[in-house]
């Protein structure tokens, strides 16, 4: 663990391997941190918190622009990390580290640009004026999905207010966390301003995070249901919280849209990262005219994926996180089948070529699905794409609205009023308007309802940091 700004070993001297999920392997094993290393962590951050919150924007925004520096320097190595341990294709790999470097250049820039204001009074003798100061220290939570651009999505722009962080990574990518550190290590963040606490059962981690009154802010990515549990646990000590949670994200191929053009876009997101991301499109709604072309260009693309280590050239579907991510997707896929869906390609496991030691499940597209299946209403979290045929464009917007989750939502459309309408009716954070990457370092990434709270990116990714001060002035 890198604690006030050293490695060390967790209290209990225990630790826990790390598995590559594409093989099954051990790559090694880390420091399997628990409470006491926790309030070490805050302790450090605490202390740290004093000096760091007093020290320029520009001073804070040297050590960040250091640190991508070092993040763009060491690209290939933070890639081939993240390929053995979280198992995504080494393109795709790199494509994460230079959006995670992403963060800490716009963090660096927006560092400077934390403004206050005066404010006129209707009495001659009072001046005010608002000032804007950092929240505190910082407990960040971070996924395995996305192992080092979630990092750096939370620690940048709280170094870049002035907060102290203690981050607790996915218990699945440690290793990806550690090579980050590195990096802040050889920035030369002083002492206690980035703590890595890891560990394999979060809870005790956890629990000195959300507890602990000096620890002023929360921030987290992950499912809903963990998110539900951090936020009414932090409510207690009345901290700020942030939350990045699951999604369900509709993708709407439009009647006057060009169905295979749509396909190619729709293959694009919903396989990236094999499926694991939140923004991944989980229902796909496509008119009846239009189901021959789009799905035969969906088979053609989808049928053509190449699964395997992401080290090997043209695979671009690796491997599920583990055993139980595999269960899921298997008994949805399952469920959808015996109420009726049609398999059109993929539906299965890969046990061949060696591929039975990792988590590789076959990308697959389903047809017809209703909303009676799991898969209609739960988030896969896999390399599944659900088809749902429909008629009237009236009942668009009701259908996708219908869920719980509110983050991302795609539409395919040529109509620039029915994209606006679509823009504007769709209950979602982030909306793809012919587009399948509406994110970047610059743009406000979170999302509505059971989707979270908060945004990250953006100058609204800095505003989660900062209190307001009022200073009242009689002269």
């Amino acid at each position: 663990m890198y604690i006030d700004g050293s490695w060390i070993e967790a209290a209990g001297r225990k630790s826990f391997p790390s598995i590559n999920p594409a093989s099954g392997q051990q790559l090694g094993t880390v420091a399997d941190g628990g409470e006491t290393d926790a309030v070490h962590a805050v302790d450090a951050a605490d202390r740290a918190f004093v000096s760091w919150s007093r020290t320029t924007a520009y001073q804070r925004a040297d050590f960040l622009y250091r640190a991508y520096s070092i993040m763009m320097a060491e690209l290939e190595s933070l890639a081939s990390v993240m390929v053995e341990e979280q198992g995504k294709p080494l393109r795709a790999a790199r494509n994460e580290v230079k959006y995670a470097a992403d963060f800490l250049l716009w963090f660096a820039e927006e560092a400077k640009r934390v403004y206050g204001r005066t404010i006129p009074s209707a009495r001659p003798d009072q001046r005010f004026i608002v000032d804007r100061r950092p929240i505190g220290v910082v407990g960040a939570i971070t996924p395995w999905n996305y192992p080092i651009s979630m990092i750096t999505r939370k620690v940048a722009p709280a170094v870049a207010a002035g907060c102290t962080v203690v981050v607790k990574p996915a218990e699945a990518t440690p290793l990806c966390a550690q090579a980050v550190f590195r990096v802040f290590a050889k920035a030369g963040f002083p002492a206690g301003v980035v703590n890595l606490v890891t560990a394999l059962d979060p809870e005790p981690v956890g629990k000195v995070l959300v507890e602990d009154s000096r620890v002023k802010k929360i921030t987290f990515t992950g499912s809903t249901e963990v998110g539900r549990r951090l936020y009414s646990r932090a409510a207690l000590g009345i901290k700020r919280v942030s939350l990045e949670l699951g999604g369900h994200a509709p993708f709407i191929v439009c009647g006057d849209a060009d169905p295979v053009h749509a396909a190619k876009g729709l293959v694009l997101v919903k396989y990236l990262n094999t499926g694991q991301a939140c923004i991944s499109p989980n229902r796909i709604y496509v008119q009846q005219e239009m189901i021959g072309p789009f799905v035969a260009e969906l088979e053609k693309r989808v049928g053509s994926m190449r699964a395997g280590s992401g080290f090997d050239e043209g695979v671009s579907i690796g491997p599920l996180v583990n055993e139980k991510a595999l269960e899921k997707v298997k008994s949805q896929v399952d469920d959808a089948v015996a109420k009726g869906a049609s398999v059109i390609c993929g539906g299965s496991r890969i046990m061949e070529k060696g591929l039975d030691r990792g988590f590789f499940y076959a990308p697959t597209v389903l047809l017809n699905v209703t909303a009676e299946m799991k898969i209609y209403s739960e988030e896969t979290f896999g390399p599944v794409a659900p088809v749902i045929v429909y008629d009237k464009e009236e009942d668009l917007l009701e259908m996708a609205n219908d869920t719980s989750y509110g983050l991302a939502a795609y539409v395919y459309t040529n109509n620039l009023k029915k994209a606006f309408a679509m823009f504007e009716g769709l209950r979602f954070g982030i909306i793809g308007i012919n587009d399948i990457n509406p994110t970047s370092a610059a743009a406000p990434f979170g999302g509505m309802k059971e989707s979270g709270v908060g945004r990250e990116g953006a100058m609204e990714g800095i505003e989660e940091y900062l209190e307001t001060k009022l200073g009242g002035f009689s002269i």
